[in-house]
């Protein structure tokens, strides 16, 4: 079994940056993937961005494209996930997730393993 804990999460103005960061603990051998979702009040969840290890790439969602940097710390066992220049549409409960394969890194299906969630909100 695999445990996620996230952090980081808080109140910032709008322009603002926050990073948040999973922590990963238990039977992490066999990860392949890790990924961070998003949802805010009255949505489903969405795909934010995905980090594969075997194949060493990142995936963002359009709307966070060059505003959002995910990352590994292999020494640290975390994930995390740097964002600037929010907006109050960033606003929402952020999820981290892991995956024991590689499948579509933007499919909440891939992830075998969730976080409880952190929550950012930004205000104008």
């Amino acid at each position: 079994q695999v445990q996620l804990v996230e952090s980081g999460g808080g109140m910032v103005q709008a322009g603002g940056s926050l990073q948040l960061s999973c922590l990963f603990s238990g039977n992490t051998f066999d990860i392949q993937a890790a990924a961070w979702f998003r949802q805010a009040p009255g949505k489903e969840r969405e795909f934010v961005a995905a980090m594969l290890w075997k194949f060493r790439t990142t995936h963002y969602a359009d709307f966070v494209k060059g505003r959002f940097t995910i990352s590994r710390n292999n020494a640290k066992n975390t994930v995390s996930l740097q964002m600037t220049r929010l907006t109050p549409e960033d606003t929402a409960v952020y999820f981290c997730a892991a995956s024991r394969g590689v499948g579509l890194p933007s499919s909440p299906t891939t992830y075998h393993y969730w976080g409880q969630g952190t929550q950012v909100t930004v205000s104008s």
